[in-house]
């Protein structure tokens, strides 16, 4: 047995399905599907994967059977855990490119090559292996269609930073009917976006981030970038000067862009709350709890991930002059809308009003207890605290302020147009992460 799979076999047998999943993924694309699918099948029972257990049964019977290929990689997917259905489907596509289709005379037939195909497509792109995707798509070019075949090309190719092929395909598509138009759409105000922000390199996170998001990030991470975190902070134990620092750069912006909330919006989660009365204060303006559809306002939010879903869900239209602000977004579960400006990209970000993990003079670690202040006190000592940015690592380039309201003031004509649509991918510029 190979070594990987026999750790998450053991893994499982001790108790560890979450551990076993982890070592299953790393080892899916070395292994033969049928190798893997009894664990798979193992760890779907646990989980109440009814149609996941099925799939890899079958395989498990049939290991180059086109059909069972298919419908475990279409498990696996459906199940999130699509790392575990790529070599599926490309050993199915391969079958199925090989025998011609034929119908079984009980059941379904065996799929087609463009299903499969578009199939494995997506199963790359739920990966973020768009660069893989893009090769697929083009070597087999002669089984796409424009909708949804080509249209996935020029997604994954955005995704991918090759912004001169996503223009040339998209270009070439033919007018999609009505249940394309959302995605063509998004399409057209991202190529817009990047036509202004012109990404300079795969390490521009910034312009990367809005041609993608539609976002201002005011901040990059000043640590790390040489060894990999790009303007992106991994784990970060946030602090009330970050807050105020976040704050007079969303000033910043609004005066770069011209645009002057009327009201400020609270959120009710107390973060966000205390982030939104700072912002009134600092900003001069009134504030009032959140109504969807208030023009003119200015929503606030620490954390979309930690606010109530069906409130977030509102915000996917924009409100006549709506403004959302989200201090802390996390890049490798991104919040279900893209706020309209962040101040940093995070995988964990801590509070500073949150029990965690901090470090004395020393460099050892504490438990740093949670703060219990009222959100009125809190916006207190957030806007107390002076607002130096933190001067890093010494090796990390500098990101003036002059620089950040440069860029809001190019992209002005293409900011806020729009619905907030949730992105997934963290695009070209890679970042280290962990878990």
């Amino acid at each position: 047995m190979n070594t990987e799979l026999s750790e998450a076999w053991s893994l499982f047998d001790s108790g560890d399905p979450q551990g076993a999943m982890r070592a299953l993924r790393a080892a899916a694309d070395g292994l033969p599907s049928a190798e893997l699918a009894p664990l798979a099948g193992r760890l779907a029972a646990a989980a109440g994967y009814d149609d996941l257990v099925e799939a890899a049964a079958a395989l498990a019977g049939r290991p180059d059977g086109a059909a069972q290929l298919y419908d475990f990689g279409y498990a696996c997917i459906e199940r999130g855990v699509s790392q575990l259905a790529v070599p599926a489907l490309r050993q199915a596509l391969t079958v199925s490119l090989s025998r011609p289709p034929r119908r079984r005379l009980f059941g379904r037939g065996r799929p087609s090559p463009r299903q499969v195909l578009l199939e494995l497509a997506v199963a790359l792109e739920d990966g973020q292996r768009h660069a893989e995707a893009v090769t697929l798509l083009q070597e087999h070019d002669r089984l796409t269609a424009d909708w949804p075949d080509r249209y996935l090309l020029v997604h994954n190719a955005l995704m991918d930073g090759r912004l001169d092929l996503a223009r040339q395909v998209f270009g070439s598509l033919g007018a999609p009917d009505e249940d394309w138009d959302e995605p063509a759409d998004r399409i057209r105000r991202t190529l817009a976006r990047a036509t202004d922000a012109t990404p300079a390199d795969r390490q521009d996170l910034r312009g990367w981030h809005y041609t993608l998001t539609g976002g201002l990030l005011t901040t990059l991470s000043p640590y790390g970038f040489q060894a990999g975190m790009t303007g992106r902070w991994a784990y970060l134990r946030d602090s009330f000067e970050s807050c105020r620092h976040g704050l007079d750069r969303l000033r910043a912006v609004l005066a770069a862009t011209g645009r002057t909330p009327a009201s400020v919006a609270l959120l009710p989660d107390r973060g966000s709350h205390a982030l939104g009365l700072a912002a009134a204060r600092l900003l001069g303006l009134p504030a009032a709890p959140y109504r969807p559809g208030t023009p003119g306002a200015l929503v606030v939010a620490y954390d979309l991930n930690n606010c109530d879903p069906e409130l977030v869900a509102e915000l996917f239209e924009r409100a006549p002059d709506e403004i959302l602000y989200e201090h802390a977004t996390c890049w490798t579960d991104s919040p279900a809308v893209s706020a309209d400006i962040s101040t940093l990209l995070a995988q964990v970000a801590i509070a500073p009003w949150e029990s965690g993990m901090a470090f004395t003079e020393d460099g050892e670690p504490k438990d740093d207890p949670a703060d219990e202040r009222s959100p009125e006190q809190l916006a207190d000592a957030i806007l107390a605290d002076a607002a130096e940015p933190d001067e890093g690592d010494g090796e990390t380039p500098a990101d003036p302020e002059q620089a950040l309201t440069a860029f809001a003031a190019r992209v002005n004509g293409s900011w806020l147009t729009g619905s907030r649509d949730r992105i997934r991918s963290a695009g070209p510029v890679r970042s280290s992460s962990f878990g």
